[in-house]
């Protein structure tokens, strides 16, 4: 921008006075670096003034029409921003503002009369924005993020109000379920809606498929683990995520499943992690063991839930007739080159698209116990529904140990002995939680 440009600019801005030296800062604050606008308005004013013929007088008013005092009330509206942060643990921050139509228009009058395009040098919100969250990062010795932060402010100018929005934690861990019969995440009653209630002749009475509690289950890890980390966050409410999941009767043991809890609005980010373990482990009653707790960021959901993981399992079968161990061990052989293809599990396929999947078996060994019972271990990539290849699913999964031997068999019992990654380290939380 030449000399006459910038004169021309202060002297038609200085002349709109009442004009604050921030305002007029803003015009051009695209054109340099290092200052504020205040002190680049202040510049321009001296410039005005030793290019006028006459002295330029101040202005009698003292509140500045294009942001109407805004811009002078940068610390108060910092220490409000503050304020309404106290009590709350974060390390990140954000300050964001709603500026009034009416502002905004005046920004774009003013840069009209002084011959500049509408987006010229910087809007006041832009401004609000820096110069109130510098005080506010100043003030708590936090930093400002934005793409992710801990705590966001919003500056509502035109209501004189200040609101705080908490972006949600997480903690990452791995658990094991020791005991059968426990979901995973809670289980609403669909008979009652899960209000625990249901119609009868008498009138309203506790639901017969809950026994009134709105629930299938009475317990499940996502109950028994997060309260206490909603606690120890002071969040007010959690959200259990879980790196796929296993049956409700079956146990899951090994090195555990990893999972992320999110908390939502917590006061606390930081708990001591080895003090919630042991309230965790403690409020589960060796039902649900939870291990190797860490701090994580939104982006472990995802990393979680989505990582491709295979899986290891243990079970006990039962056969509809007696089997010998040679035509055993070649069935489980074949299973352990194939690839299977599963239609949907007819006890499934209420809740799970009807569909064809492809999996891989990449082990299958075991040992009868008796002619009629085995236990048997498999390797299978993730996804795969073990029970069906077990049984066949009335040839919906193909192939299968029972149409292998031409003997219909049943898992009785299930373990998952091991969620691990198929291409990286599952069991490192260090490469689960790296950024």
């Amino acid at each position: 921008m030449e000399a006459e440009e910038l004169l021309a600019i202060a002297r038609t801005a200085t002349a709109e006075d009442p004009v604050c030296a921030a305002c007029i800062g803003r015009l051009v604050a695209d054109r340099s670096f290092g200052l504020a606008n205040e002190a680049r308005g202040n510049a321009l004013r001296i410039v005005a003034d030793l290019a006028a013929d006459e002295p330029h007088e101040p202005p009698a008013a003292t509140e500045c029409w294009v942001c109407e005092g805004h811009s002078a009330r940068v610390d108060e509206w910092a220490a409000r921003a503050v304020e309404c942060l106290d009590g709350i643990e974060f390390a990140t921050y954000m300050v964001g503002c709603r500026v009034p139509p009416l502002l905004e228009e005046n920004d774009r009058l003013l840069r009209e009369l002084c011959g500049l395009e509408p987006d010229a040098g910087e809007p006041l919100k832009a401004e609000l924005n820096r110069e109130v969250g510098k005080l506010v990062g100043k003030t708590t010795d936090t930093i400002v993020d934005f793409d992710r932060p801990d705590v966001v402010v919003l500056l509502h100018l035109e209501r004189g109000t200040v609101e705080r929005e908490i972006n949600p934690a997480f903690v990452y861990g791995r658990y094991q379920k020791r005991e059968r019969d426990i979901p995973q995440t809670e289980w609403p009653c669909t008979d009652c809606g899960a209000t625990g209630k249901q119609f009868g002749p008498d009138g309203e009475e506790p639901c017969a498929g809950c026994d009134g509690t709105g629930y299938r289950y009475d317990r499940s890890v996502e109950g028994l683990t997060v309260p206490q980390v909603v606690e120890a966050m002071k969040g007010t409410e959690g959200v259990f995520h879980g790196a796929g999941r296993e049956d409700v009767d079956a146990r899951m043991l090994g090195t555990g499943r990893p999972f992320v809890i999110e908390v939502k609005s917590p006061s606390r980010r930081t708990p001591d992690l080895a003090t919630l373990e042991w309230h965790m482990n403690e409020a589960a009653d060796g039902a649900v063991v939870v291990s190797e707790l860490a701090y994580a960021s939104h982006e472990m959901v995802e990393r979680v839930k989505e990582l491709p993981a295979s899986k290891r399992y243990r079970m006990d079968v039962e056969f509809d007739a007696p089997v010998d161990e040679p035509a055993f061990a070649s069935a489980l052989d074949q299973l352990a080159a194939a690839t299977i293809e599963q239609r949907t599990p007819n006890r499934v396929d209420h809740r799970r698209a009807d569909r064809v999947r492809t999996r891989a078996v990449y082990e299958a060994t075991g040992s009868l116990e008796s002619p009629t019972t085995a236990t048997i271990e498999v390797h299978t990539a993730g996804g795969l529904y073990v029970k069906e290849l077990v049984s066949g699913d009335a040839g919906r999964t193909e192939p299968s140990l029972a149409g292998v031997l031409d003997i219909p068999a049943t898992v009785t019992a299930l373990d998952v002995v091991a969620v691990e990654g198929e291409t990286e380290p599952f069991d490192d939380p260090a490469y689960l939680l790296a950024e």
